[in-house]
């Protein structure tokens, strides 16, 4: 079916901003058939279903919006205190000078560049190859605009239990970089690796994840988006997760006028396990949209979503998770939970869970809830002798405990948890 005009003209629009990168055939051959699937749905527009809760306008656009970049002061980095491997990106381009060496014991690193120039690689058939699968039933067009378009990023392979974490630090320097960053992860029979991601990236960033964990493998990601005030974002992150392997994520959110963070998450081997969580906070201008969908295809597997919103003085919180059982994918066990804390009147959260399954003996439940701050709660906090602010940050802190418990790492959910204690201490003054 031929698309609307309109989203002909927007899509046109866009690709004349864009040069598709050189390379290997084999990889010249992947873009394009990605501008082919990308060119076959179109840009989303605002009545798409998927889009209604999110205007993709900002994201469509040939040009990036201005976003300067955020000064946020003697702050010390995230994840600073722990020991990784640092991989740093200025404006969506690779820094070897503030980078690491790229190498350590149990993982092999490349440039996306240069593993994209290479005849003979086994990313050959990766580069895009889960992304190819997650357009059905929802098309995700921003994903195919990045493996086509995608200027850099990291390919990872995990061979055995990684030492330390990789961590990729993104950078915003200039005003209005826009940045296309792809990363593909492959994590080996029986391997585990860690990787982290922090910092705001660039004034538009559009960002996809491919991961692949094998059989009795092990992933695990924690990832802080950039404290910017004016930068926009969409992201994706895709896996696939064979037996018995193990899969989990997640993403702490701090301002930013728009971010999209996209999942498509397919457990494939039976006792396979995956957890995706998120703690999002935003004040005034501030738009945050979870899209989370998770596909049992597998016996007895199990799957966690757990996310939770603090939003006031205008700010807009968005949640659409689905989990499909697919048919003979018996003994699922999946939970989902959206949750909202609106601080004041003015807040908004959308949410949209679903549950679709094909099999009859499954535990499979959602829920989803907003309100405000337990008045009772913060009564017995003040009459104990807690300042109203600092109960409120307390009440705070403990609804979103339930999504920072899904981090693996104590040392970095100690991390998080004190940056969240920051931000809401700095909005509070």
């Amino acid at each position: 079916m031929a698309l609307p005009q309109v989203k002909q003209d927007v899509t046109e629009a866009r690709l004349q901003a864009l040069k598709m990168p050189e390379g290997a055939g084999w990889a010249v051959e992947a873009r394009k058939a990605a501008l082919s699937r990308l060119t076959q749905m179109g840009l989303p527009g605002a009545r798409d279903e998927y889009w209604r809760f999110t205007n993709p306008g900002e994201f469509n656009a040939p040009e990036a919006a201005e976003a300067p970049p955020f000064d946020d002061g003697d702050e010390s980095p995230v994840f600073g205190e722990i020991d990784r491997l640092k991989i740093v990106f200025r404006d969506g381009v690779f820094d070897a000078v503030a980078s690491d060496d790229l190498s350590l014991e149990g993982v092999e690193i490349e440039r996306l560049e240069d593993a994209l120039s290479t005849d003979i690689h086994w990313l050959k058939d990766a580069y895009g190859a889960i992304e190819a699968r997650t357009h059905a039933p929802v098309p995700r067009p921003f994903a195919a605009l990045n493996t086509a378009f995608a200027t850099d990023g990291v390919v990872l392979r995990a061979t055995g239990k990684v030492s330390k974490p990789i961590s990729l630090i993104y950078l915003h320097e200039k005003a209005t970089s826009d940045a296309i960053l792809h990363f593909v992860i492959r994590v080996e029979e029986g391997a585990d690796l860690t990787v982290l991601e922090n910092g705001p990236a660039a004034a538009r960033f559009n960002k996809c994840m491919e991961v692949d964990v094998a059989d009795g493998g092990a992933f695990h990601h924690v990832r802080a988006q950039g404290r910017d005030h004016e930068r926009r974002a969409v992201t994706h992150l895709f896996a696939t997760l064979g037996e018995e392997s193990t899969f989990k994520s997640f993403t702490l959110t701090a301002n930013g006028v728009m971010t999209r963070n996209e999942a498509w998450i397919e457990l494939n081997g039976d006792n396979a396990v995956a957890h995706i969580a998120g703690a999002a906070v935003g004040d005034g201008r501030f738009h945050h949209d979870d899209t989370v969908f998770i596909t049992h295809d597998a016996v007895n597997c199990e799957s966690r979503q757990v996310f939770k919103k603090v939003l006031r003085n205008g700010a807009v919180g968005t949640f659409q998770g689905k989990i499909l059982v697919k048919e003979g994918a018996q003994k699922t066990d999946g939970y989902q939970i959206s949750q909202s804390l609106l601080l004041d009147e003015d807040a908004q959260f959308l949410a949209k869970p679903e549950l679709e399954i094909y099999a009859d003996d499954v535990a499979c439940s959602h829920g989803s809830t907003s309100g405000a701050i337990d008045d009772e709660a913060l009564f017995y906090l003040r009459s104990r002798g807690v300042e109203k602010g600092d109960a409120q940050d307390l009440l705070v802190l403990a609804f979103l405990a339930e999504a920072i418990e899904e981090i693996e790492s104590e040392e970095i959910a100690d991390d998080i948890l004190g940056r969240l204690d920051g931000w809401l201490a700095r909005r509070r003054s």
